[in-house]
């Protein structure tokens, strides 16, 4: 069992998604004897955005490539080599200004590549990265869960399913920047699911 944790807050330290994202996958791994994790920290390690030059790279044939190019896609590379080995995946998921963090967003779009992770077809388009686990953990200052602000969930549904990776459970922290008490129950109520999920 491979599991590939993804922890895409800015913080490096004191992060409450990447706190729960290790709770989550120290759990797993306790249910899981023998399983691998690899850790991929986009705050630690920052993905460099989809801009003119990584585009440029992309659409270049592999062997006409320059050492740069070259480079630049083999970024890519590793990211998507670590989706497609990963069984289960836990995503640290913050909320900053009612979206994913860039952080996440540059790694979403670095792993969707084209006749790689997904293709299209006569009947429209196919996800390759079938058969994984996903588990979302979502922390957020104040309450979001199932209202129109909530923009990530549909997000997240949208392209993790575009992609083939359709069995998706969400775990909430909300209300954490509306007072201590409001804090420790948000962190409890999370914890409480993850315990749930992993048990079930």
């Amino acid at each position: 069992m491979n599991i590939l944790q993804v922890n895409s807050s800015a913080r490096t330290g004191n992060s409450n998604s990447t706190r729960l994202a290790s709770e989550l996958v120290a759990k797993l791994r306790s249910t899981h004897q023998g399983s691998t994790l690899t850790l991929r920290d986009l705050g630690v390690t920052p993905h460099p955005a989809l801009d003119e030059t990584a585009l440029q790279a992309l659409f270049t044939p592999a062997e006409q490539r320059t050492t740069e190019q070259a480079a630049r896609v083999a970024l890519d590379d590793e990211l998507i080599a670590e989706i497609q080995a990963a069984d289960i995946v836990v995503l640290g998921v913050p909320m900053y200004n009612f979206g994913i963090t860039a952080q996440l967003k540059n790694w979403i779009d670095a792993i969707a590549r084209a006749r790689v992770t997904f293709r299209y077809t006569e009947n429209g388009p196919e996800g390759l990265l079938k058969g994984k686990k996903v588990y979302a953990v979502l922390t957020r200052g104040g309450q979001y869960r199932n209202t129109p602000a909530d923009t990530q969930v549909p997000y997240l549904k949208t392209v993790l399913g575009f992609l083939g990776m359709t069995d998706v459970e969400f775990v909430y922290a909300e209300g954490l920047a509306m007072g201590p008490e409001a804090e420790q129950q948000a962190m409890a109520a999370a914890r409480a699911e993850i315990e749930q999920l992993v048990s079930a």
